[in-house]
């Protein structure tokens, strides 16, 4: 009997998993991460690059590295004037106004390029289990429309998949926690992940789950936190040298790696240094940026940010008609809750709750979709 996965196809990342031996197993890919990079790249002999390998290469590729593609799964193309600010590739309209990606003189749907990174985590996955897959369930945010999830069950066929169901993320979250196993709780799902915000209040009682309430930021996550300490660093720069490093696409990209090694650290130490020799140059010869960043001035930096997690917060509480004392359960999905400065957040906003820190953030959705899918 083949084995059905459960997929979460994220913005920024995407992760695979399976029930093995009645327990749930994330798979490595073939470059033996846990996680794969919800990017696809068009080189220019015509070769496709999806993954680490694509985001990589993304600093000398930008207009054909294809990123956040989720951001337009299902949308049209007058709906996504502010996502359109946010990438470096050429957005087109298609027909009926849906959005594709222009890449020298193809148009692609989001559908297909989802599916490019699908087919390329089903494969791996494929070869590390030593059979095919074929059923998959996939998650989506809870508040996603019924366009954006056809777009998504569209993706996983373009794949090659038989997607059996689409399940909500924060409910994937809840069950890799094991509360559906609860007789009765009230749960709130923090899910800050590379490009989006949501919070999510869900009632379990016997095994069902119900969204009471969702609320959120599409456009916030990750990135923004890489954003600000980008434009830090490129506002020191030009006052060292003059130079605007974020008008060069290859420094910009730099920037945009440097930021986010630098954030991950300050999860763990108080001090980081962003060294990125070669940066630039002028007439004088190559320029390198070193800058100290703390975790204080990363704060700082980001302060606005962790604050505008907070208002969503409190409209998803008022919206389900609870008070932070009635949580019971508070559960943190997507990378950018290990940092400090919004687990502070969540704390205070859940009356004071420590949150539930058992499972990987950015595993959860992923386990809890490979529960539903060995059912």
């Amino acid at each position: 009997m083949a084995k059905a996965v459960g997929i979460d196809l994220g913005t920024t990342n995407s992760v695979i998993a399976v029930m093995e031996g009645g327990k749930p197993t994330v798979i490595v890919n073939a470059e033996g991460s846990r996680v794969t990079p919800s990017v696809v790249a068009f080189k220019d002999d015509g070769e496709r690059l999806v993954g680490q390998i694509a985001r990589r290469q993304a600093a000398l590729n930008p207009d054909k590295t294809l990123f956040s593609i989720k951001r337009f799964m299902g949308r049209r193309y007058p709906e996504v004037v502010e996502e359109r600010k946010l990438v470096t590739y050429q957005l087109v309209s298609g027909p009926n106004d849906a959005v594709r990606f222009k890449v020298r003189d193809k148009n692609y749907a989001p559908e297909e390029v989802s599916a490019m990174v699908l087919k390329k985590m089903v494969d791996d996955a494929g070869k590390y289990l030593g059979e095919k897959i074929t059923d998959a369930i996939i998650t989506v945010p809870a508040y996603f429309n019924d366009a954006q999830r056809q777009a998504t069950k569209d993706a996983g066929k373009i794949a090659g998949l038989n997607v059996l169901r689409i399940i909500n993320e924060p409910t994937a979250a809840s069950l890799a926690y094991g509360l559906d196993k609860k007789k009765s709780e009230t749960i709130m799902v923090f899910d800050l992940g590379g490009g989006t915000f949501d919070v999510s209040i869900l009632e379990v009682g016997d095994g069902v789950f119900e969204v009471k309430s969702t609320n959120g930021d599409t456009h916030l996550g990750g990135d923004n936190f890489d954003k600000a300490v980008v434009d830090w660093l490129a506002e020191e720069f030009k006052k060292d040298y003059g130079i605007d490093l974020r008008q060069d696409k290859q420094a910009l990209q730099r920037l945009i790696e440097g930021a986010e090694k630098a954030k991950t650290e300050l999860s763990a130490v108080v001090e980081t240094q962003i060294s990125l020799p070669f940066i630039t140059a002028d007439a004088t010869g190559p320029k390198h940026l070193d800058i100290k960043l703390t975790r204080a001035k990363f704060e700082d930096l980001t302060h606005h940010l962790v604050e505008r997690c907070r208002g969503p917060v409190t409209a998803a509480l008022a919206d389900a008609r609870l008070s932070p004392q009635d949580i019971d359960e508070v559960i943190l999905v997507g990378g950018s809750t290990r940092i400090p400065a919004v687990q502070k957040l969540v704390r205070e906003l859940a009356g004071g709750k420590q949150p539930n820190q058992g499972v990987n953030p950015d595993e959860g959705v992923a386990i809890g979709a490979a529960i539903q899918a060995g059912v």
